[in-house]
């Protein structure tokens, strides 16, 4: 048997496929391993490379793994599965995992840490709880529609609810107080979620420097610091865009560029987040006015508002890399001329 050099880990609920490899590609051993025993098995092995698809738990296991003196590399699900050999299971997706791990080229996921996954668990938090509170808000509207009661969309008009389904002479339902009562209860803990992130930001100052970028507020700001990996990897800021998924898909060949929508292929949280500061900005320049000259204007003119602040969010992009890159302050306005 070789000396293995890298070894690729499928991770599972309870049972890992190791699939190791020595330095000219050659296979030094496959092995099933149930949790248990993961740890114990990777200890034994000389230090060598430890791939792992970027996938669930598998920072929990990168950190366990780096500790026993591994060099530990996350990879893309999307870019493991093109190394996938015919059938699908876990010894064949071992073996996908260490040949792309072993590319120069490969792109790889920075392992996060505790603190980090908290922060993140605090974020996505919120989201849940924003997206149930939308759902309730959209089943009493629902239900109450069937009443005759019709009140306009937005949790702004949640206390016009309130007030119709208790004072209302017409026969409301009861259960309405109930999902009012959820209601009122999703919107507290929310309040409470965005207390947290802005006290988080305020004693951040990387992510106060962020807050000075119009359109960028606090949660966006906290989404940019938790989930975005370290800006030196990144060397230009349209590289972060593009991992964000704010660049056009490309189709071109033979010396033609052929741009196409936005990718979409990134990562959702920033992206969202950013394109809804950015549709905050155009609407208040749209109402009044955006300075005469500046690029904002310009686009405003020919373009889709929609269009403008998916273009607009991408300059926020690249303003966020260039801030956190370059440690700089914030000073050029968005809306100033390009």
């Amino acid at each position: 048997m070789g000396e293995v050099s890298i070894i690729g880990l499928d991770l599972a609920k309870n049972v890992f496929q190791a699939h190791g490899a020595g330095s000219d590609g050659s296979v030094v051993f496959r092995r099933k391993l149930p949790r248990a025993q993961l740890l114990k098995f990777m200890a034994a092995q000389p230090p060598c490379v430890v791939a792992m698809e970027a996938c669930a738990s598998a920072h929990h296991w990168g950190r366990a793994i780096g500790d026993l003196g591994h060099e530990v590399r996350l990879i893309p699900p999307a870019y493991v599965k093109p190394f996938v050999k015919r059938q699908k299971n876990g010894m064949a997706d071992a073996e996908a995992i260490a040949e792309a791990a072993s590319r120069p080229t490969m792109r790889f996921v920075a392992v996060k840490s505790e603190a980090q996954q908290a922060a993140a668990m605090a974020y996505r938090t919120r989201d849940l709880l924003v997206r149930q509170r939308t759902q309730t808000i959209n089943a009493l509207r629902g239900h109450l529609a069937e009443q005759g009661i019709v009140v306009p969309t937005g949790p702004a008009h949640v206390g016009h609810l309130a007030v119709i389904a208790i004072n209302d002479d017409r026969k409301v339902p009861d259960l309405a107080r109930l999902l009012l009562d959820q209601i009122a209860g999703l919107a507290a803990k929310i309040a409470g979620l965005d207390s947290e992130l802005r006290k988080r930001v305020t004693n951040d100052d990387t992510a106060m420097r962020l807050t000075t970028i119009p359109g960028v507020g606090a949660v966006t700001a906290a989404a940019i610091t938790t989930f975005a990996p370290p800006m030196e990897t990144f060397s230009k800021g349209r590289d972060f865009a593009a991992w964000v998924g704010l660049t056009p898909r490309q189709h071109s060949s033979g010396g033609k560029d052929r741009l196409g929508r936005t990718s979409k292929m990134g990562q959702r949280d920033i992206r969202r987040l950013l394109i809804v500061g950015a549709v905050a900005v155009v609407r208040w320049a749209a109402r009044k006015g955006a300075p005469e000259g500046s690029w904002l204007a310009r686009m405003l003119a020919r373009k889709p508002k929609m269009l403008v602040a998916v273009a607009l969010a991408n300059r926020m992009a690249r303003t966020a890399w260039a801030l956190l890159h370059k440690g700089e302050d914030y000073r050029d306005p968005v809306m100033a001329a390009a």
